[in-house]
């Protein structure tokens, strides 16, 4: 792991990112990205009288950091680790991003559902870099 190729996030030779701020700093500004893009949308279809503001899904801002997600898993070597690595972040993560959307259900659907993506980001970076290091290790 001491050869990196340049760029952002960080990443060593076989393309994983190398720190879990890296990861979580390009996520974020991922996040950010889809729901700018997403408010852009919304407004842009109330304008042409096509529905009210914020009844865009905020689900959608999810797409560039499970990009980013799925890069990093291709980047590991085939095998149950990073499967079950995914899988638990995967589901740890939805479940807390669907509670969370839950608690402002009453909300626009873009604001619940960009807080529930908000969370399933955090949640599954915080989840998925230390867990696959460490079963890596504890099977290779």
């Amino acid at each position: 792991m001491t050869e990196q190729r340049s760029g952002f996030p960080r990443r060593d030779a076989e393309g994983r990112v190398l720190s879990l701020g890296d990861l979580l700093g390009v996520g974020l500004a991922g996040l950010v990205v889809g729901l700018v893009a997403l408010v852009l949308f919304d407004a842009a279809f109330v304008s042409f009288g096509a529905g009210e503001f914020g009844r865009a899904n905020g689900w959608l801002a999810v797409i560039l950091p499970a990009w980013l997600y799925w890069d990093d898993f291709r980047a590991w070597e085939f095998g149950a680790a990073r499967v079950v690595a995914a899988l638990t972040a995967g589901v740890l993560a939805g479940v807390a991003g669907l509670g969370a959307a839950g608690l402002a259900a009453g909300a626009p659907p873009l604001l619940s559902g960009g807080l529930g993506a908000a969370v399933f980001t955090l949640g599954y970076a915080v989840v998925w870099f230390p867990g696959v290091r460490w079963l890596v290790r504890r099977t290779g």
